[in-house]
């Protein structure tokens, strides 16, 4: 938790006006907890309160590692009295509707939902809003009566991945084709991430082959990129836009069993541990930063809120309309392109990880050429 700790404090100036807010929303409800007959009647104030947490999958190492630890560590910052019941779905959308069903059995006060498939998820969430749980829809856009919302900039994710890759391709960007890896057709990030990269892409490079990634799986990944190189040629891939870094390594695995005299750059998402080291040592060009430590404050901060019965005006300042839920309180997060020159200066000052967890032996000396030793 030591590592989760340094985050949370080195993160703190970057959600410092979502977390004030918050704070003086929790210490105002704490003081008329005890004015408040309605609010007590209703169990909302400095009672127990119970805050469901639905993770979509453990495949990314991103969830267990810090979503669920970080957003534990805010609600009990928030909360003293409130506790967190956690349940992870594997990637499967029939047992994350079982996870729901479950929570609202335990009468959760606010659920907190990373949806695994956001359209098949609604009608769990109509049935959570029947019987007056709040859902705080966390990093992706679920369908249904959700209650408010916290993600990144997501369409602004597809744009900085579509950015570095056109000023990285350069002269190239006219002399070839690249090939666009998107995410999994069920996950509605990836459909913004997708319009996003085109509305840079677009007219600037040709597109040789795109496919949406089932899952997100890096092994769909590496199939698709066997396919698309058997069908395009080596000579004619000048890069490929990936949406995240497990499906990177997937294609970057498939490029160099190709035998690629030099790797076409590769872009990322997630900054994941293993996407940072294939930076450093040059084999994926980019990947896309997201400071796990706002996202994570603001869904707490809004799932405590709700869970007193207060409104969420001086936390989310934005508004996003989903599919079926129009004007969706939200806090969005900028991302940040990461590259192997700013990597001290984001993941690493950041506490997301340190520079010997990057640099083992088998990095040591692109690590040395970084200058991270």
């Amino acid at each position: 938790m030591g590592l989760v700790n340094t985050y949370l404090r080195r993160t703190a100036m970057i959600a410092a006006a979502v977390s004030m807010a918050a704070g003086l929303a929790a210490c105002g409800s704490a003081g008329q907890a005890g004015d408040n007959a309605d609010k007590a009647a209703e169990g909302k104030g400095k009672e127990k309160l119970t805050i469901g947490l639905l993770l979509p999958e453990n495949q990314n190492a991103r969830y267990e590692k810090f979503d669920k630890p970080l957003i534990e560590a805010k609600v009990e910052e928030l909360c003293d009295t409130c506790t967190v019941t956690y349940a992870n779905a594997q990637q499967d959308a029939a047992t994350q509707q079982q996870q729901v069903d479950s929570m609202i059995t335990k009468k959760v006060d606010v659920l907190i939902l990373d949806a695994v498939d956001s359209k098949s998820i609604a009608s769990s969430v109509k049935k959570a809003d029947q019987a007056g749980i709040p859902v705080v829809a966390y990093d992706r856009l679920a369908e249904g009566p959700i209650s408010a919302y916290t993600s990144f900039d997501n369409e602004q994710v597809g744009k900085v991945q579509g950015e570095a890759l056109l000023e990285k391709l350069g002269d190239k960007a006219g002399k070839g084709k690249i090939v666009m890896m998107n995410g999994s057709p069920t996950d509605p990030n990836a459909a913004m991430f997708k319009k996003g990269a085109h509305s840079v892409l677009d007219g600037k490079v040709k597109i040789g082959k795109e496919y949406d990634t089932e899952k997100w799986k890096p092994e769909n990944a590496n199939e698709n990129m066997k396919g698309a190189i058997s069908s395009l040629g080596k000579k004619e891939i000048v890069g490929v836009y990936s949406a995240n870094d497990g499906m990177a390594s997937g294609i970057i695995t498939a490029l160099k069993a190709a035998g690629f005299d030099e790797l076409p750059p590769v872009t990322g998402q997630d900054a994941e541990l293993a996407g940072v080291q294939r930076i450093v040592s040059g084999e994926q060009f980019m990947s896309v930063y997201k400071a796990y430590g706002p996202e994570a404050d603001a869904a707490a901060e809004m799932a405590v809120a709700l869970a007193r019965g207060e409104k969420l005006d001086a936390i989310a300042k934005d508004s996003v309309d989903s599919p079926t839920t129009e004007g969706v309180p939200s806090v969005l997060i900028a991302p940040v392109a990461l590259t192997v020159d700013n990597i001290e200066d984001t993941v690493v000052k950041d506490g997301l990880y340190t520079v010997d967890e990057i640099c083992t032996a088998k990095y040591a000396k692109a690590c040395e050429k970084a200058g991270l030793m």
